[in-house]
């Protein structure tokens, strides 16, 4: 193999021109005889066998065509040479067996086509003309060529290699050579072979195709027992280990792994039989060398899994996903002969990451598979090499960002990058792959992925706020989290996010999120802020868009019963927060006191306004279906009943404590009144509460609460059989009369079943016996119980106040008698309601007031109207245009209610927004285009010749007013009225059309406002597309059959 490297140069660079490769491939086409009509198609084992006669035959035809044919001189000088250094290829075509004869012929031709295409590639090609593309290389094959080469090689490598392969790994040894003589032939054919290999045009051909028999040769010839080598030297077996390594290191990386395992598995071809021992145990061994090799993981991966696409069925799936398993535990393994686990660890853990980021899409799940399942593995078998080498790069980017790095941020300037938009986009990925499609709760994993789930929560919050598509995954990742791990731990977490706790590290307080130009999310150093009240203003931002967030994720927590878990530890935390609040000194901190004492007292009352808005946010947010079984309930009403048996209502927060209170025992006497289906093991549950409410029986300062925490108590203990009778007098006079009155209702009546969320209906229960049912429905109270509405409906305390406006806005739409019959005092009341500050209350006054107009318009609408159109006076200018804006969605309301009948009040209600267009507050000017836009829009063709005014107004504003926010609501108006007209837009407004055109166009042109410019090419899109089926209209193939008469 040595000689014949050495000596090509000298035949390569002779003084005598060469035979062209042509000639070269007439000789090999004449010593196989004539291809078959299908040999450019045919498959190695389907070929016509060449029989030991013809080969006989070829060979004389060739020997004669070289010695006296012209042309033929320089290929007779050249294989003369080449035959000349091996020896073993000389003797073997002047030996008597016509195969090896034959093998031998072909293989010296073979060598002289190499030299010949050695010496072209290295001579300087010929300059290009001007314009004409490159020639091609003078060594390159025609198609016919490479046909006729592919031919050779086959026919080489089955008359030369294959006979001579040892039992196992070739025939056996019935078709084999004379005994004694194998080593020294298969020597000779894969010294050629291997020869031609180096050369690039031959090597891709021979190692495509017959790559699985030359490692079979060099495997025996180099590393097979002694036995197998006969005849071939020491020096010979080493230069076939140098080959088999420099072929395994030249060829594509995942071909010669799946060759490798092919020859250490069973063959499927050719080989039948298992291979020997020291076979398997050299190809595990070559196979830790690709593993170990830089890229060789990739190599490995791709070398047993090429070939499956995924599978799209569900049991092509899970085998793909099993074998994606094996290979995990494959790469998991440490191989014998790396030294050390660690230095393993190191050299393969950074291409398993690399693995997650493969781009090609037809492989690149199952390389993710694979990555995954390694990890896991390797999380498994060896957990604090797996936490160092491949949790902790995995989670870097995350941890950058979080408080509890160390970072030397007086080095980085504000707004330098800290973890550019493309690291923490995959870093998430990454993350969402491995522990949320892995689905491996072990403890180790849930243990390295804490410390950053603040700085997910964080992107996460940041990415509600934002378009971004970090949103759905770092969701997803979290709500994993708290799926999987213990309940205790995972409310740890939760009261870390929301900011109770340290157990959960937060994004660095000197680092902000950045929006990133691809859609994610960078992390930077923040600017220092220099103004207090706007660092207070984005602080307190920032803490209210945590706790929607919060919210938000618990609000898909509500099966798993953590979202009422987490509501009743933030109820124990109220309950120590008042503790806190009564032991504290009057004085939190006095004068003289120290700036400890003072950090101490500001922590102290954050912490405690933290926990109310948590309180309210999960109130109103998630308290629904909060609370998912009996045992949750309890652990409510516990927490509520403790904190006030330890702290009974007084003070300035009584009030709020008795409502609490109120809705607590509210709730009992409704499951026990039949609001739910009681068990046996639900009583049981149930009495834990007996204790407290004996306690409060005793303690409370209130008889009526202490009479009905009594009768509770009776109630509970004998299992609903024994209703005292002062149980519903009580329920009932603590909720219809006591300051708690409505506290079920509006704001208790979401912790409690959905079923009970009237306030009235649920006060019906509560004064039934234990054992009844529960009425679907309360009937219409006699005229002392709308009295008492009425009554409550000015209760200083806005959840009575707004429980008595939804009752009787509940009875307006009932259509009562009584109710009917003082229409104008439930108005003035509803009316003297809208103005109350309570969002909750402004809110139920207004539906009561469009319900009330909506079933009495022609008495209520003109009452309303002179209410808007009353111009403000003196200092009560603010709140008398808030209240008219109030108003003016009560007359919306109306109008979305009276539907198509609205046409009937068109002209005093466009009249009443065409002045309040030229009112003073712009905020009202906004609005009454805002509500004139949605008339007309309910209108449409019942406009009529109110357009023109319509159209001078919104003309005169989108031109003249001073504010951008009214110009903006002027142009929306035309957008309103183009789309309720539609297909009528040419009929109803044909003589303001042009005005509206051109009004349109100048916004588009000359308004500095951003959404008004919105709002106008809007506006032109609806035109464009109502001109279009006006002047274009879709074409209907009809057929008309005409019957003559």
């Amino acid at each position: 193999m040595a000689a014949l490297t050495d000596s090509a140069p000298d035949m390569a660079g002779g003084a005598q021109p060469g035979p062209e490769p042509a000639r070269v491939l007439e000789a090999l086409e004449l010593l196989l005889g004539p291809p078959a009509d299908s040999d450019s198609a045919a498959e190695p084992g389907k070929e016509r066998a060449l029989c030991p006669e013809t080969l006989r035959r070829n060979a004389a035809a060739l020997e004669e065509r070289l010695s006296g044919a012209a042309g033929w001189a320089a290929l007779r000088q050249l294989r003369t040479a080449v035959l000349s250094r091996a020896p073993a290829l000389a003797a073997g075509v002047a030996g008597p067996e016509p195969g090896w004869a034959a093998a031998c012929g072909l293989l010296a031709l073979l060598l002289c086509l190499k030299e010949r295409l050695a010496a072209l590639a290295a001579a300087p090609a010929a300059p290009a003309a001007p314009g004409a593309p490159p020639p091609p290389g003078a060594d390159t094959l025609s198609v016919g060529q490479e046909r006729a080469l592919r031919r050779a090689l086959r026919a080489a490598v089955g008359l030369g290699l294959l006979p001579h392969l040892p039992p196992g790994l070739g025939p056996g040894p019935a078709l084999g050579p004379p005994p004694g003589s194998r080593g020294a032939r298969l020597f000779a054919a894969v010294a050629a072979l291997v020869e031609l290999a180096r050369l690039p045009a031959l090597g891709a051909p021979l190692l495509a195709r017959h790559l699985r028999l030359l490692l079979c040769g060099l495997c025996a010839l180099g590393h097979g027992p002694a036995a197998l080598c006969q005849g071939v030297s020491d020096a010979e077996r080493a230069q076939c280990r140098e080959a088999l390594g420099d072929i395994l290191d030249r060829v594509y990386q995942p071909l010669a792994v799946q060759e490798l395992l092919v020859l250490q598995g069973q063959p499927k071809q050719r080989c039948p039989g298992t291979a020997p021992g020291w076979l398997r145990r050299l190809c595990g061994h070559l196979l830790s060398e690709r593993l170990l090799r830089p890229s060789g993981v990739q190599a490995v991966v791709r070398g047993v899994l090429e070939g499956t696409d995924g599978g799209a069925g569900a049991e092509a799936a899970a085998l793909d996903w099993r074998k994606c398993d094996a290979v995990g535990k494959i790469l998991a393994a440490c191989p014998q002969q790396c030294l050390s686990l660690e230095d393993y660890y190191r050299q393969v853990c950074p291409q398993i990451l690399d693995l997650l980021h493969v781009q090609d899409k037809a492989s690149a799940r199952q390389f993710q598979r694979v990555a995954t399942s390694t990890v896991l593995s390797m999380a498994r078998e060896q957990p604090q090499l797996a936490e160092r080498l491949l949790l902790q790069p995995l989670l870097a980017p995350l941890r950058r960002g979080s408080e509890a790095a160390e970072l030397a941020l007086q080095d980085l300037t504000a707004g330098a990058v800290l973890v550019p938009e493309a690291e923490l986009g995959s870093c998430v990925e990454d993350v969402l792959k491995v522990f949320v499609v892995g689905n491996d709760s072990s403890s180790l994993l849930l243990g390295s992925l804490q410390p950053v789930l603040g700085v997910v929560f964080s992107l996460y919050s940041f990415a509600r706020q934002n378009v971004s598509y970090l949103r759905s995954p770092c969701q997803d990742i979290l709500l994993w989290f708290l799926e999987k791990a213990e309940r205790e731990q995972a409310l740890a977490v939760l009261g870390g996010l929301a900011g109770l706790s340290s157990h959960v590290p937060t994004l660095h307080p000197r680092c902000q999120l950045q929006v990133g130009s691809e859609g994610g999310a960078a992390i930077v150093v923040q600017e220092t802020i220099s103004d207090e009240d706007e660092a207070l203003y984005q602080k307190i931002s920032l803490e209210q868009c945590h706790v929607e967030s919060l919210v938000e994720l618990l609000s898909h927590c509500q099966k798993s019963g953590l979202a009422g878990d987490f509501f009743i530890h933030c109820l124990k935390e109220l309950t120590q927060v008042a503790a806190e609040d009564e032991e504290a000194p009057k004085p939190a901190v006095e004068p003289g006191g120290s700036l400890l004492e003072l950090e101490q007292e500001q922590a102290r009352q954050g912490r405690k306004l933290l926990v109310l808005q948590l309180v309210a946010a999960l109130c109103q947010g998630v308290s629904d279906t909060v609370f998912t079984d009996m045992e949750q309930v309890q652990q409510f009403l516990a927490a509520v009943l403790q904190r006030a048996c330890a702290h009974p209502a007084r003070g300035p927060g009584a009030a709020a404590e008795a409502q609490t209170l109120a809705m607590a025992m509210g709730l009992v006497a409704a499951v026990l009144g039949g609001a739910v289906q009681l068990k046996s093991s639900d009583f049981a549950v149930l009495k834990r509460l007996v204790p407290l409410l004996e306690e409060l029986s005793r303690s409370y300062p209130e008889p009526l609460t202490q009479e009905l925490a009594s009768d509770l108590r009776i109630a509970i203990l004998t299992h609903g059989a024994c209703s005292p009778g002062s149980l519903g007098a009580a329920a009932h006079g603590l909720l219809g009369t006591q300051p708690g009155t409505a506290a079920w209702s509006p704001a208790g009546a979401a912790p409690g079943p959905p079923a009970h969320r009237d306030g009235s209906g649920t006060g019906q229960s509560r004064g039934r016996a234990p054992g009844a049912s529960a009425a679907p429905r309360a009937p219409s109270p006699a005229p002392g119980g709308l009295q008492e509405l009425l009554e409550s409906a000015c209760d200083p305390q806005p959840p009575a106040r707004a429980a008595a406006l939804r009752r009787l806005a509940s009875l307006v739409t009932q259509r009562d008698p009584e109710a009917a019959r003082l229409q104008e005092k439930l108005l003035q009341v509803f009316l003297e309601n809208v103005q109350h500050e309570d969002a909750f209350v402004y809110l139920s006054a207004i539906q009561g007031v469009a319900l009330l107009s909506s079933e009495y318009p022609e008495r209520i609408l003109p009452v309303l109207l002179a209410q808007y159109e009353r111009p403000a006076q003196g200092k009560e200018d603010t709140m008398a245009a808030v209240t008219r804006m109030k108003l003016g969605e009560v007359l919306m309301r109306v109008t979305r209610a009276l539907g198509d009948t609205v046409c009937r009040h068109r002209e005093p209600l466009i009249r009443a927004f065409l002045r309040g267009a030229r009112d003073p507050d712009g905020a009202l000017r906004a609005s009454s285009l805002s509500n004139l836009g949605e008339l007309c829009q309910h209108l449409g063709f019942q406009l009529g010749s109110v357009v023109h005014e319509v159209t001078c107004c919104v003309t005169a504003i989108a031109r003249t007013d001073p504010e951008a926010e009214v110009r903006r609501a002027a142009v929306h108006v035309v957008v309103l009225l183009l789309r309720g007209l539609s297909e009528k837009v040419t009929e109803v407004l044909r003589d303001v059309l042009r005005d509206l055109y051109r009004l349109l166009k100048h916004v588009a042109a000359a308004e500095r406002d951003a959404a008004a410019v919105l709002h106008a090419q809007l506006a032109l899109e609806e035109l464009d597309a109502a001109m279009r089926r006006v002047l274009f209209p879709p074409q209907s193939l009809e057929k008309k059959i005409v019957v003559l008469p």
